[in-house]
This record gives structure tokens, C-alpha cells and sequence, in this order.
């Protein structure tokens, strides 16, 4: 991941194989960031940067959380995008408007060849879950999360934008800007 002179040279999983998943058992974002940070980096014997990221929904305590993906198929209701999006406006039916309050966390966890973890960055976007989706941007929850300060949904933001205010995105300035101040980065 590190290049030569300072710079980042960067390496998709995709590009490496055989490749071991990682399994993603821990209850935070930060403990999955950082076992597939780790994992991936002490498999590949080079640097390696991992994330988790998704909902925080205040009204189911702070669920879906690390199995935002898999929310639907952990409760029966179905997979994918669309089995979330519906089974979280099911949980949400009765929850007024102002107690809808939600937010995108992205963790970021950067792990040395040894697979020690050298930096970890945490980013998020406030905003609240709609009675409906809006937009067809994005996906998973973006139809349904309302930005604070926006009057759009992540579904609705042109990508530049979204990348902008995302949490994702928020992470990944906040990581570059720790590597910078530790000399791993120029």
C-alpha cells in the first residue's frame, strides 16, 4: 500500500488470490475494521487498509449496526437491499418523525505488514430515516436516510456530493490526514 517516495500505491482484494475471507465477528465497527485490517494484512504479508461501515438507527438502539447488510435475512424478512429498506420501515412504523434520528459510521483501520494496526479514522453523516424512499442513487439505506442540513437523501445526491458529506468519505480525509501527521504519507 505504501509506494515508493511516500506515496500510496493501492491493491484491490479482487487482485490478490487465493484470498481468505475474513470473518467479521466483532460488535463495533472498529473491532471488524480492524480483524480484516489485520487478517488482510498478515495473509498478503504488505500494508492493508479495511473499513465497516452502516446504520445507526437512535429508535432500535443503535441497530442495525455492524449487520446492516444482513439485517433482513438475520430477522427472516429476506435479503438484500430492498428486504432492509422495507423491514426497517416495518421496525420504524410507529416511531415519530423527530425520534427517527439516524447515522452512516464508516471505521477505517490500517494495519503494517505484520498486521499490527497502525491508525484507525471514524467518520459519520447525521440525518434521519424517512416513512419513504426517495432517490435512486446509492445503495442499501440511502433511499430512506434524510441528511441533516440537506433536504435530500443520500439516494438523491449526484455521487460528487455524496462522497462529499458521506461517511465514507469523511473517514478516508480524516485516515490521510493521520498518515500524513505520521509520516506515512506525503
Amino acid at each position: 500500500m505504501l509506494g515508493s517516495g511516500g506515496g500510496l500505491a493501492c491493491r484491490d482484494l479482487a487482485e490478490l488470490k487465493p484470498v481468505e475471507p475474513i470473518q467479521e465477528t466483532g460488535d463495533t465497527f472498529l473491532a471488524n475494521a480492524c480483524l480484516k485490517a489485520r487478517g488482510y494484512a498478515f495473509q498478503f504479508k504488505m500494508w492493508a487498509l479495511a473499513d465497516d461501515s452502516g446504520l445507526s438507527v437512535d429508535a432500535l438502539g443503535g441497530k442495525p449496526g455492524v449487520v446492516s447488510s444482513r439485517w433482513a435475512q438475520l430477522h427472516g424478512a429476506g435479503e438484500g437491499d430492498a428486504a432492509n429498506n422495507a423491514l426497517l420501515l416495518e421496525q420504524l412504523q410507529s416511531v415519530p418523525e423527530e425520534s427517527r434520528t439516524a447515522r452512516f459510521v464508516c471505521v477505517l483501520a490500517l494495519a503494517d505488514p505484520q498486521g499490527r494496526i497502525v491508525l484507525t479514522a471514524r467518520g459519520a453523516v447525521e440525518g434521519r430515516i424517512l416513512q419513504g424512499a426517495r432517490g435512486s442513487g446509492g445503495f442499501g439505506y440511502d433511499p430512506l436516510f434524510h441528511v441533516d442540513g440537506l433536504a435530500r437523501t443520500t439516494a438523491e445526491l449526484p455521487p460528487v456530493e455524496k462522497h462529499a458529506v458521506s461517511h465514507r468519505g469523511k473517514a478516508l480525509r480524516r485516515l490521510r490526514e493521520l498518515m500524513s501527521k505520521a509520516g506515512l504519507a506525503g
